[in-house]
């Protein structure tokens, strides 16, 4: 089973559900927002998938299931399972390594490359993957990097863009997950609808979605790829 950990109800699995659920895989969507308790028995999840949100890291008095989170993620890299954290989800596996979030360099919002690091570009996650990635931002904090932390996607805006800790837990600070649909949602619930400079931001970000959605869902669709065969792998390692 592939788990899903939702912080608000607008930033859900989108594309990733639905690649997960096209090759074959159960997937569970817990909203923690909503009360739903985290497993305490792991055995039968094959990854974690931490999604978005628009809380920050350290606002555990305001948002209390942020505090069981960082402890089952915690549990999630002891027990090597495979962990992909996206935007919010990057930053809470930060924090479980014991990392600094702090507010980046920059606010991103809207569709941007990333660059790939060395190590980045010889890592499984981003194999056959452009070597600047064309994602989608919407951010105002960043991870740092833990001592075991390997840095694998970086930009001028932010340099903090995806990192790996052990052998199978990935953190991206952006987004390769959303549709139009998304883009819609989160204007509408981030943007104040009353500035003209908003309401022209969310048409500009839905115009360039419609251009480039086939090359930014065929980049996510290969990222998407590679993470099910570290899954596999790590599958794989279980049985033998």
């Amino acid at each position: 089973m592939i788990l899903f950990l939702k912080h608000i109800n607008i930033e859900g699995p989108e594309t990733l559900g639905d690649f997960f659920v096209n090759q074959g895989k159960d997937i569970r969507v817990l909203d923690l927002h909503h009360g739903h308790h985290l497993p305490k028995d792991l055995t039968d999840i094959e990854a974690v998938i931490c999604l978005g949100g628009p809380m920050n890291v350290y606002e555990e008095d305001k948002y209390p299931f942020l505090k069981a989170e960082n402890e089952f993620i915690k549990d999630v890299l002891e027990l090597e399972i495979p962990f992909l954290g996206i935007c919010l989800g990057s930053q809470l596996l930060a924090k479980a390594c014991e990392a600094s979030v702090v507010r980046s360099a920059n606010e991103e919002i809207g569709f941007s490359h990333v660059a790939l690091t060395e190590k980045g570009k010889q890592d499984p996650l981003f194999h056959l993957v452009p070597l600047e990635v064309f994602v989608f931002q919407w951010h105002g904090d960043m991870f740092e990097l833990s001592h075991t932390g390997s840095l694998l996607a970086s930009s001028q805006q932010c340099p903090h863009q995806a990192f790996r800790v052990g052998r199978c837990a990935y953190g991206i600070q952006f987004h390769i997950e959303i549709t139009d649909k998304s883009i819609r949602e989160w204007s509408e619930a981030y943007f104040d609808q009353g500035n003209e400079q908003m309401l022209f931001k969310k048409m500009s970000m839905l115009k360039e979605y419609d251009r480039k959605k086939e090359l930014f869902n065929e980049t996510a669709q290969a990222i998407y790829g590679n993470f099910l065969r570290v899954i596999e792998q790590r599958v794989e390692q279980i049985i033998s």
